[in-house]
């Protein structure tokens, strides 16, 4: 009997040192989430002090901290990335698309993609940027070096009455895409005159008829072949890819 009560006292010992053990434990595991929570949201350790800016090319690193509002002296953590990003793509039309990212401790990064011009509309003296989406997203007052302009069909136009002017300048901005690269390099001017017909003017008075923007890949071998087995022509017409001519010299 005796060694029974001995075995229970044992027993006993143990399971409230367990539990004094479990207590420590959960009292230490408060007290160290309470001191997160304070570094976090109440400390002046963790807060934002700077803006850090990169990507940027054409949009200046002020312009671009001031449209974002970061919301300086605030704790890092509580920063909403998501409406920094929403607000700069909302003021700033020419960035494509931003990352947001809190740089422990003190610091808020955002790296920026700008859109590119593929196209230019001409509107007065000023020049409408498009970016390889078809979206019109910057007017500027000098055309930026080697993009072609983007010359559509006029208002009377059946064509732009049938598919609007947002269908043909994808349609210009898709030709202009599959372009080999010294060709896109030589064009001058995309001309739309209809859905099916769409023209380059190049450097050195060349032309090319491209026609619709289908089967881009294909017209855009053919007219790589026509040009080295013709360099002096002057008029190049895939628009039919298996029946291609060539005239002029």
């Amino acid at each position: 009997m005796p060694r029974g009560r001995d075995d229970r006292r044992r027993t006993l010992r143990r399971r409230t040192a367990r539990r004094r053990l479990l207590v420590l434990i959960a009292a230490a595991v408060l007290l160290l989430g309470s001191g997160v929570v304070w570094a976090l949201y109440g400390s002046s350790w963790l807060r934002v002090e700077q803006v850090r800016i990169t990507g940027v090319r054409v949009l200046a690193p002020a312009e671009v901290e001031r449209a974002a509002e970061v919301p300086m002296g605030s704790p890092l953590v509580s920063v909403d990335t998501g409406a920094i990003e929403k607000r700069l793509r909302q003021k700033l039309p020419r960035i494509d698309s931003v990352d947001v990212v809190r740089s422990w401790p003190h610091g808020i990064g955002l790296k920026v993609t700008e859109r590119q011009p593929v196209l230019l509309v001409k509107k007065g003296a000023k020049f409408i940027e498009v970016d390889a989406e078809g979206v019109r997203f910057a007017t500027v007052d000098k055309a930026p070096g080697r993009v072609p302009l983007l010359e559509l069909a006029s208002a009377r136009s059946a064509s732009l009455r049938r598919f609007g002017s947002d269908r043909l300048v994808r349609e210009a901005v898709r030709v202009a895409g599959d372009l080999p690269d010294g060709v896109a390099e030589d064009t001058r001017v995309v001309r739309v005159a209809s859905y099916d017909a769409i023209s380059l003017e190049l450097s050195g008075d060349r032309t090319v008829m491209w026609g619709s923007g289908e089967a881009g890949a294909v017209k855009a071998r053919v007219l790589t072949a026509l040009m080295k087995a013709a360099p002096k022509a002057g008029h190049f017409d895939v628009s039919a890819p298996t029946a291609p001519a060539v005239s002029g010299s």
